[in-house]
């Protein structure tokens, strides 16, 4: 259960938020201090699962083979074999709008030498390299987990953000997804809660208010 002072600045944000005639992502911008993110050590590069959802459909392709690429066509939003990972490497646009249109890749362990070889370059860079499904995992259970999931990554800046649901969410639901991000922050930054500087929610076109976490 996350603090009241968590529900409270969701709260907020969605109250001071304009009414608009479509439904807006509620995000969280994470201000860094005291760390040399020059070192890619320090860096933030973290898949959190949020116990609310994200609230927003999530594209998931699959790069699978045989039974698991079959199982795989009842979650994922597009399920693509070896051969199409051969022309994806022959057309390079191709990739990219693929790699730009897809928030998380999952793929056969026995794909990903095949995939870092002609996808690399393109999903690499993004920080998109798939995550790689053992013969024992269940393609669906990953792909549903994956539906639940955002991407932490700071890069080299000092601000990064992050999605934490959706308008049409409980403020409740979403103070409980910022919780676990906070706490995942707090135990893997070097100095953990003193490498947080400031922390805020909005809604994509309302404004920011401070996380007193």
């Amino acid at each position: 259960m996350a603090d009241d002072t968590i529900v409270q600045a969701v709260s907020r944000a969605l109250d001071e938020s304009p009414p608009r005639n479509f439904g807006e992502t509620v995000d969280l911008a994470v201000n860094l201090r005291d760390l040399d993110l020059d070192d890619p050590s320090n860096r933030v590069d973290e898949s959190i699962v949020l116990p609310s959802g994200t609230g927003q459909e999530t594209q998931i392709v699959v790069f699978a083979e045989g039974e698991t690429a079959l199982r795989a066509e009842d979650v994922a939003d597009e399920v693509l074999s070896g051969d199409d990972l051969e022309d994806l490497g022959d057309d390079d646009d191709d990739a990219k709008d693929l790699a730009d249109d897809t928030d998380f890749f999952v793929a056969e362990a026995s794909l990903m030498q095949d995939i870092g070889r002609y996808l690399g370059t393109v999903l690499g860079p993004r920080g998109k390299m798939p995550t790689p499904l053992q013969p024992d995992d269940d393609v669906v259970e990953t792909v549903n987990r994956m539906k639940n999931t955002v991407q932490l990554r700071s890069g080299d800046r000092r601000t990064f953000h992050t999605r934490v649901g959706a308008d049409d969410m409980d403020a409740e639901e979403i103070a409980d997804n910022i919780d676990v991000i906070i706490r995942r922050l707090e135990a893997d930054l070097e100095k953990g809660p003193l490498n947080l500087d400031t922390i805020y929610v909005k809604t994509t076109m309302g404004p920011a208010v401070e996380v007193d976490a």
